[in-house]
């Protein structure tokens, strides 16, 4: 499927297919991606904040509300 094919499609489509690629890496048993090594620290320094109280919290129910309100259509 070429770009120009999928930015045609509908948005539940291309969420449907982003879905189904998603399930397949999931289920990928030949080797694992490189993961940078940034991406260790960045977890790091994030837990660090957490265990200190320097970054706040949210509920998920908050937290998915706050989304779905920026990303709603206007």
């Amino acid at each position: 499927m070429s770009d120009l094919e999928i930015a045609t499609l509908p948005i539940a489509e291309k969420l449907q297919l982003m879905e189904s690629l998603w399930d397949s890496l999931c289920r990928e048993t030949s080797g694992n991606p490189d993961i940078p090594s940034w991406h260790g620290e960045v977890l790091a320094e994030r837990i660090r904040c957490l265990d200190s109280g320097d970054e706040q919290v949210s509920a998920w129910a908050d937290a998915k509300r706050r989304i779905r309100k920026q990303t709603e259509l206007k």
